[in-house]
């Protein structure tokens, strides 16, 4: 029978209510995310907030302890074939065997996926200057990623998962992968998802991006929309005064002698005006974020509240 959904209308990712935990240690917290098909999601997080867990889950490598894990309509768990043969992957740590020459690996993988594109694995080798004769334990990291993208991208997979695809790699190597990445999202549209700790990469290559601490999701948006609605207020004090009540929509705040720091999510001007009318204030200053420091006070602000 056939199991493959085409509807457009279906996200190509989705969780809904995933939690994964290790006895008393929760990793994912009812996570719900829904990425519709030719997009790209970037993922970001601090070490240890669930993001290569949530990654290993929508690849079938773990299993939740609730909620749903689907790909492109998909149960992941139910339809792990098909998931598997639509979907591309490329790990932080690159599972390759190392005793193998880049031929014999590309062989391998071939017999796995019925729609490798030989035409598309030969472009790749010639883009990423991949020695089919050279063993794979002989390749720098840099080649090395380069050498799992190829075998992702090959086989002509609707969905890309990347895992931290750039870490450890010095900054040439780390261009030319993502030049590698770039053709991909253009020839069809894909649908994208990776997770990464480089801020520029997100912003040079996401439409949205999500951001999850301590296992739960804190905001998910474009980052057009993100960066245009996430404002810095610095507001003076008046003397002998103290902060009473931050504005709606406060994600961090620090006070630091007569500076009031905030961080307002759906920034607005009544924003400014509820600022005035709950406390005593004089000079008020709005400025811009940069993608960088919106995920700090996000960050910042969850773990306070924790």
């Amino acid at each position: 029978m056939n199991t493959q959904i085409d509807s457009a209308t279906v996200p190509a990712i989705e969780l809904v209510g995933v939690t994964k935990q290790y006895r008393d240690q929760t990793a994912v917290d009812d996570l719900t995310l829904r990425i519709p098909r030719g997009t790209i999601l970037g993922l970001l997080g601090p070490n240890g907030a669930g993001k290569s867990t949530t990654i290993k889950m929508l690849m079938g490598m773990l299993r939740p302890t609730g909620g749903d894990v689907r790909v492109l309509g998909l149960d992941v768990f139910s339809h792990p074939s098909e998931v598997k043969a639509r979907v591309g992957y490329v790990p932080e740590a690159h599972q390759i065997y190392r005793w193998m020459r880049v031929g014999e690996v590309i062989g391998f993988c071939r017999a796995f996926y019925p729609t490798w594109d030989e035409r598309s694995c030969a472009a790749l080798l010639d883009q990423f200057a991949l020695d089919p004769r050279k063993k794979v334990r002989h390749l720098s990291k840099g080649m090395l990623a380069k050498l799992s993208l190829l075998l992702a991208l090959a086989h002509d997979p609707d969905v890309l998962i990347l895992d931290e695809p750039t870490s450890g790699l010095d900054p040439i190597a780390r261009e030319e992968f993502l030049d590698g990445i770039l053709p991909a999202l253009c020839e069809k549209e894909r649908t994208i998802l990776f997770s990464s700790h480089s801020f520029s990469d997100v912003q040079r290559l996401a439409d949205s991006v999500a951001i999850i601490a301590h296992g739960r999701l804190l905001v998910n948006r474009s980052i057009d929309d993100l960066l245009a609605s996430t404002k810095r207020i610095r507001a003076v004090l008046n003397d002998g005064c103290l902060p009473q009540v931050p504005p709606d929509g406060t994600i961090w705040e620090r006070v630091q002698r007569r500076e009031w720091l905030l961080t307002v999510h759906d920034f607005s001007p009544d924003v400014v005006a509820q600022l005035r009318e709950s406390n005593s204030v004089g000079h008020v200053d709005i400025t811009d974020l940069s993608l960088e420091e919106v995920f700090k006070d996000f960050v910042r602000g969850r773990s306070a509240a924790a």
